[in-house]
Protein backbone atom coordinates (compact mmCIF):
# COMPACT_ATOMS: atom_id res chain seq x y z
CA UNK A 1 0.00 0.00 0.00
CA UNK A 2 1.35 3.60 -0.59
CA UNK A 3 1.70 5.98 1.82
CA UNK A 4 0.79 9.70 0.52
CA UNK A 5 1.73 12.63 3.34
CA UNK A 6 -0.66 15.83 2.69
CA UNK A 7 0.66 18.91 4.52
CA UNK A 8 -1.51 21.80 5.10
CA UNK A 9 -0.15 24.96 5.48
CA UNK A 10 -3.14 27.53 5.73
CA UNK A 11 -5.95 28.36 6.90
CA UNK A 12 -9.11 26.47 6.39
CA UNK A 13 -10.98 29.59 4.63
CA UNK A 14 -9.63 32.72 2.66
CA UNK A 15 -7.49 30.44 0.33
CA UNK A 16 -8.34 27.49 -1.41
CA UNK A 17 -5.21 25.61 -0.03
CA UNK A 18 -6.84 23.42 2.57
CA UNK A 19 -10.14 22.85 0.17
CA UNK A 20 -8.26 21.39 -2.65
CA UNK A 21 -5.43 18.91 -0.70
CA UNK A 22 -8.56 17.96 1.33
CA UNK A 23 -10.37 17.67 -2.12
CA UNK A 24 -7.17 15.17 -3.36
CA UNK A 25 -7.12 13.30 -0.43
CA UNK A 26 -10.91 12.49 -0.80
CA UNK A 27 -10.80 11.63 -4.75
CA UNK A 28 -7.53 9.86 -3.54
CA UNK A 29 -9.40 7.50 -0.87
CA UNK A 30 -12.29 6.72 -3.86
CA UNK A 31 -10.76 6.23 -6.81
CA UNK A 32 -7.57 4.24 -4.97
CA UNK A 33 -9.19 2.59 -2.58
CA UNK A 34 -7.08 -0.47 -0.84
CA UNK A 35 -4.25 1.48 -2.63
CA UNK A 36 -3.18 3.87 -0.70
CA UNK A 37 -3.06 5.28 3.13
CA UNK A 38 -3.68 8.90 3.31
CA UNK A 39 -1.78 11.05 6.12
CA UNK A 40 -2.65 14.49 6.58
CA UNK A 41 -0.71 16.87 9.04
CA UNK A 42 -2.02 20.32 9.66
CA UNK A 43 0.63 23.36 10.21
CA UNK A 44 0.92 26.45 10.95
CA UNK A 45 -3.01 28.56 10.60
CA UNK A 46 -4.18 25.07 9.34
CA UNK A 47 -4.70 23.77 12.71
CA UNK A 48 -7.71 25.70 12.52
CA UNK A 49 -8.55 22.97 9.97
CA UNK A 50 -9.31 20.83 12.96
CA UNK A 51 -11.96 23.07 14.94
CA UNK A 52 -15.20 21.40 15.73
CA UNK A 53 -18.88 23.02 14.97
CA UNK A 54 -17.63 25.48 11.73
CA UNK A 55 -20.76 27.18 9.89
CA UNK A 56 -20.52 27.71 6.61
CA UNK A 57 -22.79 29.29 3.60
CA UNK A 58 -24.92 26.73 2.40
CA UNK A 59 -23.50 25.34 -0.96
CA UNK A 60 -19.96 26.28 0.29
CA UNK A 61 -17.64 23.81 1.43
CA UNK A 62 -16.82 22.82 4.54
CA UNK A 63 -13.70 21.61 5.98
CA UNK A 64 -14.71 20.11 9.36
CA UNK A 65 -16.87 17.63 7.29
CA UNK A 66 -14.64 16.96 4.76
CA UNK A 67 -11.92 16.21 7.19
CA UNK A 68 -14.65 13.98 8.87
CA UNK A 69 -14.86 12.21 5.63
CA UNK A 70 -11.11 11.36 5.24
CA UNK A 71 -10.97 10.06 8.50
CA UNK A 72 -13.82 7.96 8.07
CA UNK A 73 -12.29 6.39 5.36
CA UNK A 74 -9.19 5.54 7.18
CA UNK A 75 -7.37 8.48 7.03
CA UNK A 76 -4.72 9.91 9.71
CA UNK A 77 -5.33 13.84 10.67
CA UNK A 78 -2.22 15.09 12.80
CA UNK A 79 -2.21 18.67 14.05
CA UNK A 80 1.20 20.29 14.82
CA UNK A 81 0.99 21.54 18.60
CA UNK A 82 3.40 24.03 18.74
CA UNK A 83 1.17 25.58 16.42
CA UNK A 84 -1.81 25.26 17.86
CA UNK A 85 -0.70 26.01 21.02
CA UNK A 86 0.97 29.66 19.74
CA UNK A 87 -2.92 29.91 18.34
CA UNK A 88 -4.58 29.19 21.60
CA UNK A 89 -5.51 25.86 20.81
CA UNK A 90 -5.40 22.75 22.91
CA UNK A 91 -5.68 19.09 22.39
CA UNK A 92 -9.33 18.53 23.51
CA UNK A 93 -10.43 21.94 20.88
CA UNK A 94 -9.31 19.18 17.94
CA UNK A 95 -12.11 17.41 16.04
CA UNK A 96 -12.70 13.82 17.06
CA UNK A 97 -10.34 11.75 15.25
CA UNK A 98 -7.63 14.36 15.05
CA UNK A 99 -4.51 13.90 17.20
CA UNK A 100 -2.44 16.52 18.74
CA UNK A 101 1.31 15.73 16.97
CA UNK A 102 4.80 17.10 17.03
CA UNK A 103 7.81 17.48 14.99
CA UNK A 104 9.14 14.56 15.19
CA UNK A 105 6.15 12.61 14.45
CA UNK A 106 5.96 14.86 11.77
CA UNK A 107 9.72 13.71 10.62
CA UNK A 108 8.71 10.49 10.81
CA UNK A 109 5.79 10.37 8.44
CA UNK A 110 7.49 11.93 6.16
CA UNK A 111 10.20 9.46 5.98
CA UNK A 112 7.84 6.90 6.29
CA UNK A 113 5.45 8.12 3.29
CA UNK A 114 6.24 6.92 -0.32
CA UNK A 115 5.09 10.56 -1.34
CA UNK A 116 4.62 13.80 0.03
CA UNK A 117 2.76 16.55 -1.31
CA UNK A 118 2.57 20.49 0.30
CA UNK A 119 -0.68 22.41 -0.33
Amino acid sequence: MQKILIIINDAPYGTEKAYNALRMAMTLQKEHAGEVAIKIFLLADAVFCALPGQKTPNGYYNIERMLESVIQQGGEVKSCGGCSQARGLGASSLLAGVQASNMKEFAQWTVDCDKVLNF
